[in-house]
């Protein structure tokens, strides 16, 4: 006879697992999967201990010597049910107007509300300093649900309001330059954008006026490039305020220095 909790089950190679899962108001919730009963029905009284107790548990109080078995993510989407009425698969914790998003038990990142349904279906991975969702078979740095494009740099491209760069809250991201390739090198009195872009090196394409120039600058160095063939994917920038005869304008009136032709 089976012990409670616990499930098992064949892959496809003929090894026998184990599936765990409780059912906690009337929601039938899986614990995952384990090579033994033993660890099977660990981690369901685990489950039951912290479901069944009377105490209100909150994402600080983890500790993972009263609940060994438990995984982390598990533990934050039970008590986050227990507490708020909602399950969720992901390891989020649901806060007043926000959530938390728990990775482990000292990584944790905020979100808005409204970004509640895509991460309570999108599992969040870090590697190092990026974070990833798997969508349509393909990782995509969740920095792009924000206006980060991919290489913007921290503190020169865009910044964390509090300073707190685990805090994806929509007022606490500040796009300082939504361009690929240019880089704010004046000052409030004499505005100056300048245009790079890196070949084998960072080469100068010039430096401008406004930030739209620049990266129409930017645009023309990396299609010039491409038109010889240059083996590098360059991302090209999408200026949303020019229409399509003031960007010819200023793509037509822009020289591109001799360092970049020679690299054609």
């Amino acid at each position: 006879m089976a012990l409670p909790g616990t499930l098992k089950a064949t892959k496809k190679d003929g090894t026998t697992y184990y599936r765990s899962s409780i059912t906690y108001r009337s929601k039938h919730i899986s614990l995952g999967s384990h090579p033994t009963e033993e660890e099977a029905h660990a981690t369901y009284l685990e489950a039951s201990k912290l479901l069944e107790n009377e105490k209100a548990f909150f994402p600080d109080d983890y500790d993972s010597g009263n609940f060994p078995a438990l995984p982390f993510r598990k533990w934050i989407s039970l008590i986050n049910f227990k507490n708020n009425g909602f399950y969720i698969k992901t390891p989020i914790y649901l806060r007043s107007n926000f959530f938390s998003y728990h990775l482990t038990p000292t990584d944790v990142l905020l979100f808005d509300a409204d970004d509640l349904f895509f991460y309570s279906n999108h599992s969040i991975m870090r590697r190092g300093n990026h974070l990833f969702v798997a969508e349509y078979g393909m990782q995509t740095n969740i920095h792009s649900r924000y206006g980060i494009r991919n290489f913007a740099r921290q503190g020169i491209d865009f910044r964390f309001a509090n300073g707190d760069s685990h805090d994806f809250r929509y007022s606490n991201i500040e796009i300082l330059n939504p361009y690929q390739g240019v880089t704010n090198t004046g000052t409030e009195s004499q505005p100056e954008y300048t245009a790079k872009i890196h070949i084998h090196g960072d080469f100068l394409i010039g430096r401008f006026a406004t930030l739209e120039q620049a990266a129409i600058a930017y645009n023309k160095a990396a299609d010039y490039l491409s038109s010889k063939n240059h083996p590098k994917n360059f991302e090209k920038n999408y200026i949303e305020e020019y229409s399509e005869k003031k960007y010819k304008e200023v793509y037509d009136s822009i020289q591109l220095p001799k360092k970049i032709i020679s690299q054609g």
